[in-house]
Formats: C-alpha cells, sequence, structure tokens
C-alpha cells in the first residue's frame, strides 16, 4: 500500500483515517451478519440500526430540536435545487433567492424553471469576492421562502451570518459547511447537503426539515420528489444508498468522540495555516476572498501567473499535496480543507507555500 496523500480535492474529499478502517474492517462481515452492509437489505433490522441512528447522531450534534426530521435522500443538491420549489413555491407566490456563487446561481436557474423568482441579493458583478451585505439584501413583498448557499467552494466564500427573515423559511445548501462549526439550525425551515465533503462518501444527500414544512407537499408531486413521503418511511422510500448512509454514521460517530466544538476551533486553526500563508507572501499570493468572507472550508488564490500555478500544482503533488487546480471556471489553487483533513496537511501547504515562493520570487 502507498503512502497516503493529504487530498485537498473539494469533493468527494478526503475521509476520516479511522473511518476507512472501520469500514476496511467490516466490509466482508458487518456486526456478524456474516455479509457486508453492502449485502444487506434495507428493510433488515441491521440497517434499519444505523439509518435510525444516524438521525438520531446528527441530531444530537447539530442540537437539531425536536419538531424537525432528518432525511437521507438521493440525487445529490442539484435535486434539491429543483425539490425545493416544486415542495414550496406554489403558484401565485414568489421565491428569494440570494446569489453568492456557482453553486447558488444553479439552485436560482433550476427555480426559475419552476415558478416566480427575485433575486434578494448578489455579488456577482463582484465576481463573487464576498457574501452579500445585509443592507445589500432586499426581499420580496411576501416571498414563499428564502434560499442561500452558506459556503461557495468555487470562490471561497462563506456566510458569517444568516439573514434574518422573521416569519419567512430560510432555506439553505450547506454542502460544503455543514457540521463544521456550531450554528442554530432552529434559524432555518430546511438545510440540505451532498454528504461528500463533510458528512461521508458521495451518493447521500442529508435534508433537515421542520415539520410544517412536510405539511406543505403538494399531493399532485411525483413521489420521489415529495419530502412528507420520504418522511412518512424514515428515508426508505426506495432503496436508499445503505452503504453511504452507513459511512455517514461512521463519521458522525467520529465527530462525536472528538466534540463539534473541538472539530471547529481545529477548521480555524487549519485555514489560519493557509490564509497567513497568502497574507505573508508580500503579494506572491493574492487570495480570491475578501477576509471577512474568507471560507474556512475552500481556501481559494491565485499566483502572479498560469505558468505558476501549473508549476505549483504539479509540484505540491510530488509533495503528497494533492488535487490543488482551482475549479475549471475560474483557474488558480484551491484547498478544500474540510474536517477530515488533518492540521498536519495545512501545515505541509503552508510550508510548501512558503519554499515555493521562495524558489519563484
Amino acid at each position: 500500500m502507498t503512502e497516503r496523500v493529504f487530498n485537498f480535492s473539494a469533493g468527494p474529499s478526503t475521509l476520516p483515517v479511522p473511518v476507512l478502517e472501520q469500514v476496511q474492517k467490516e466490509l466482508l462481515n458487518y456486526n456478524n451478519t456474516g455479509m457486508s452492509i453492502m449485502e444487506a437489505s434495507h428493510r433488515g433490522k441491521a440497517f434499519e440500526e444505523i439509518i435510525y441512528s444516524a438521525e438520531a447522531l446528527l441530531k444530537e450534534l447539530m442540537g437539531i430540536p425536536e419538531n424537525y426530521r432528518v432525511l437521507f435522500l438521493q440525487g445529490g443538491a442539484s435535486t434539491q435545487f429543483d425539490m425545493v420549489p416544486l415542495n414550496f413555491l406554489t403558484p401565485g407566490n414568489v421565491a428569494d433567492y440570494i446569489l453568492t456563487g456557482s453553486f447558488a446561481e444553479k439552485a436560482y436557474k433550476e427555480a426559475k424553471l419552476i415558478g416566480d423568482i427575485h433575486v434578494a441579493g448578489s455579488t456577482k458583478e463582484l465576481n463573487y469576492t464576498r457574501i452579500v451585505k445585509p443592507e445589500e439584501i432586499k426581499f420580496s413583498e411576501n416571498p414563499a421562502y428564502v434560499h442561500i448557499t452558506s459556503n461557495n467552494t468555487i470562490f471561497g466564500t462563506q456566510w458569517k451570518w444568516f439573514p434574518d427573515t422573521v416569519d419567512v423559511p430560510l432555506v439553505a445548501d450547506m454542502s460544503s459547511d455543514i457540521l463544521s462549526y456550531k450554528f442554530d439550525v432552529s434559524k432555518f425551515a430546511l438545510i440540505y447537503a451532498g454528504a461528500q465533503k463533510n458528512l461521508g462518501p458521495a451518493g447521500v444527500t442529508v435534508v433537515i426539515i421542520r415539520q410544517d414544512m412536510l405539511d406543505k407537499a403538494p399531493a399532485t408531486l411525483p413521489s420521489m420528489f415529495r419530502y412528507d413521503l420520504h418522511a412518512k418511511n424514515d428515508s426508505m422510500y426506495n432503496t436508499p444508498t445503505t452503504f453511504s448512509v452507513y459511512v455517514l454514521r461512521l463519521v458522525l460517530e467520529w465527530v462525536k468522540a472528538q466534540g463539534l466544538d473541538t472539530v471547529e476551533k481545529r477548521n480555524i486553526e487549519k485555514a489560519a495555516y493557509i490564509y497567513d500563508a497568502i497574507d505573508n507572501s508580500k503579494g506572491f499570493y493574492t487570495g480570491h476572498a475578501e477576509k471577512d468572507s474568507r471560507s474556512l472550508m475552500n481556501v481559494t488564490f491565485r499566483l502572479p501567473n498560469e505558468d505558476l500555478e501549473k508549476a505549483f500544482v504539479a509540484e505540491a503533488a510530488k509533495e503528497g499535496l494533492v488535487t490543488l487546480k482551482g475549479h475549471r471556471s475560474v483557474g488558480g489553487i484551491r484547498a478544500s480543507i474540510y474536517n477530515a483533513m488533518p492540521v498536519e496537511g495545512c501545515k505541509a501547504l503552508a510550508q510548501f507555500m512558503a519554499e515555493f515562493q521562495r524558489r519563484n520570487s
């Protein structure tokens, strides 16, 4: 087996080594069943215990109130771009979207196909270098809901506060920063997140939904698009992504063993190593995001020219620092440092950045 690298991929991303070791240990024989969990029926006791305990664990870790359900669905966040308006944007109403990056735009474009949409705020004209400011948000008169994207993986920006929508349901795509810090879940009517960044492997999408929102699902929707049917069937209306949910529960157990407070502090520490390397480079490295909007999950920056960026990515890979190339739509460098990225990986990257600058200035 080759030595593991520090994987800075934006997703699917690095997983905790203890989780991978547990998967390896149980792969052929889960919990003395004589078979892999991948072979087990989703109607059997072995998997039911996994999915029910996963919901309970996430509720415990995030402090999710009792009047919320946790669903484990499929189709990624991209399917949620459609499910949200299909369930909650009824004819004659308007939904408000705040645009802070590429995936916020995608959610907005999908919703436009379904109903009337109002852009309540946007930093697109700034190339998404920051989150919108409170005074820049202009809600419509009585929106059906307000949608935000809490962390923007491509541009490296993150909400540090959440808009006060009073009685209007607040919906958030938290795919890339869920379970990375503590916040008040009760501010939101619905949160959704693809698991492949902080929660587990690709394949399962977590939805945290308030009970009153379940009651709004139109009976005329196709069954697979109805939140209420998924909740009624405990996320097993159809065959769920059993292996992904199994690994997700192991990740939740890993977070619980450390404590979410500890995970949050470590995420702040990790990001600081890389941002300090940018800020102390005297302009050799230029961060994309404004400082008050910097993401703790995705650090994005440029070098003086594209040739240096290509060399940076290639030489970093030789040092075991991989998948640092920025998204194809913006270029540059992107270091995704989700929960499972160890502090040592961020230290190693910061040290490489200093050495690369010394050799190329």
